[in-house]
């Protein structure tokens, strides 16, 4: 078994410090050993942090606000996807989310959660938008992360009008989502999308239980992209997983996107906490249940070590002003389109 503690103790600042740039080195041991009066605070404080939990709309979910996203997962290797479930199970994340787009991050956190499966909320998702492929997608991905069922499944990435239009035709994949529902595969049905519109649209079309949909200041601020799609689902009591709250603005050139090769939008820099508290604060404000950090394990992480402040207290003033002039810094680079 993973002990946790040695595990913590010794290798999660290096896994903050190196992101996805390498792999956590640590051994993990068993150990026997009395922590000392700071382990036993730090103890104390995780297990505050453990008990904190949000109703994920009508699913009947408690969950922890932050949810551990595949990517995090994704192509560091297995040992390090180990430590990253293991830290993360060790501070009371109790939802996973993943999707066979995700490179190889289904296979790795499949092993990586495999012992602890039962115990926890796993979604899964799906781009096919046809029965029949879907069908094979989705009993490889059964296999590869060791379950019998998914506690949600997703149609993922819904962005187009056809997209919304072939999933909902005869022999899409609602079909074999619905099928899969009756069987007890899936026990809950939602989506994802990165288009207003059709977020909305989608929704007018289905009693969906959650959706997926990236609810960041910037955006919210430029054209209300994001609290439209949160409003309605609340109104529908549907649960609502926010995407993007860490970002800051899309790329401006490659060179400085290789410092995140996990995310195809710029994060805010966590090494400087105020903004990324902020625009958290601004996304839950704004209808989020839960979040899922963007990219690698030092944003998860400081998701995590933050999150008591994030949902515990409520955006300031002198917060709000750090995100509106920032806004004015950032405006003309948007990373979705707003009227989409």
């Amino acid at each position: 078994m993973m002990d946790k503690r040695e595990f913590i103790k010794r290798s999660v600042a290096g896994a903050v410090a190196i992101g996805t740039a390498g792999r956590v080195s640590a051994a993990i041991r068993e150990t026997g050993a009395t922590m000392d009066r700071d382990e036993s605070n730090e103890l104390s404080a995780k297990t505050a942090k453990r008990n904190i939990r949000r109703k994920l709309g009508k699913t009947g979910f408690e969950v922890f606000p932050v949810v551990y996203g595949g990517i995090v997962s994704m192509r560091d290797g297995q040992e390090a996807s180990n430590n990253y479930v293991a830290w993360a199970l060790d501070r009371g994340i109790n939802y996973f989310d993943v999707a066979p787009s995700y490179g190889d991050a289904q296979e790795k956190l499949g092993l990586s959660l495999k012992p602890y499966r039962k115990e926890n909320y796993l979604a899964c998702k799906t781009t096919e938008r046809m029965r029949e492929g879907a069908e094979k997608e989705f009993e490889e991905s059964l296999r590869l992360l060791h379950t019998d069922y998914f506690d949600l499944y997703q149609l993922h990435s819904l962005t187009t009008a056809d997209d919304v239009d072939k999933a909902f035709a005869p022999d899409g994949v609602m079909e074999m989502i619905e099928k899969e529902k009756q069987r007890g595969r899936i026990r809950k049905v939602g989506f994802s999308a990165h288009s207003q519109v059709q977020a909305l649209r989608a929704m007018s079309m289905y009693d969906f239980d959650t959706v997926m949909f990236p609810i960041n200041w910037q955006m919210d601020m430029l054209a209300g992209w994001g609290s439209g799609v949160a409003d309605e689902a609340k109104h529908r009591g549907m649960g609502v997983i926010a995407l993007k709250g860490l970002v800051h603005r899309r790329w401006l050139n490659d060179e400085e996107r290789r410092s995140y090769p996990k995310s195809w939008v710029k994060p805010i820099d966590v090494s400087e906490p105020e903004m990324g508290i902020a625009a958290l604060k601004y996304t839950f404000r704004t209808g989020a249940d839960v979040i899922v950090p963007p990219g690698d394990f030092r944003n998860f992480a400081f998701c995590v070590d933050h999150i008591e402040e994030i949902v515990g207290k409520p955006l300031s003033r002198k917060e709000k002003t750090l995100l509106d002039n920032e806004f004015l810094a950032v405006k003309e680079y948007p990373f979705f389109d707003p009227k989409a």
